[in-house]
């Protein structure tokens, strides 16, 4: 017997509004019964576990032990950009000049995240 990967649970302030974000950085829709004040909603990605927002009145105050990993399907740098705009805050620039490396970002609570090189930047550059 095994364990299946429900989801994965992030601890949040705002939980609608963290979804929201997630929502947008991975193309995906929030439950259809989630609804602003909603103290836990969820992304339903189409493969794979759920992300669920839960919320709690304790903020965040130290390095996430557990983060997400990102491949975008465009270039790391469009995708990092794009998530600038969507309202993450590049934290710290793994970036090297070879194009090898990752950037780390964070969502609007300050949870880590990485973006990787996608297929397509990893077949440019040598690994």
């Amino acid at each position: 017997m095994v364990s299946v990967l429900q989801n994965v649970a992030i601890d949040c302030a705002d939980a609608y509004e963290l979804a929201r974000f997630w929502s947008g950085v991975t193309g995906h829709p929030l439950h259809p019964e989630d609804r602003p004040g909603d103290s836990e909603t969820q992304v339903v990605l189409p493969a794979g576990p759920l992300l669920h927002f839960n919320q709690v009145p304790e903020p965040k105050r130290v390095k996430n032990r557990i983060h997400l990993c990102l491949r975008p399907e465009t270039s790391r740098e469009e995708e990092v950009e794009r998530l600038l705009g969507l309202g993450a805050t590049l934290v710290i620039d793994r970036r090297n000049p070879d194009g090898s490396g990752w950037a780390v970002l964070t969502d609007p609570e300050g949870n880590e995240f990485c973006v990787l090189r996608s297929e397509s930047d990893r077949g440019a550059v040598p690994s």
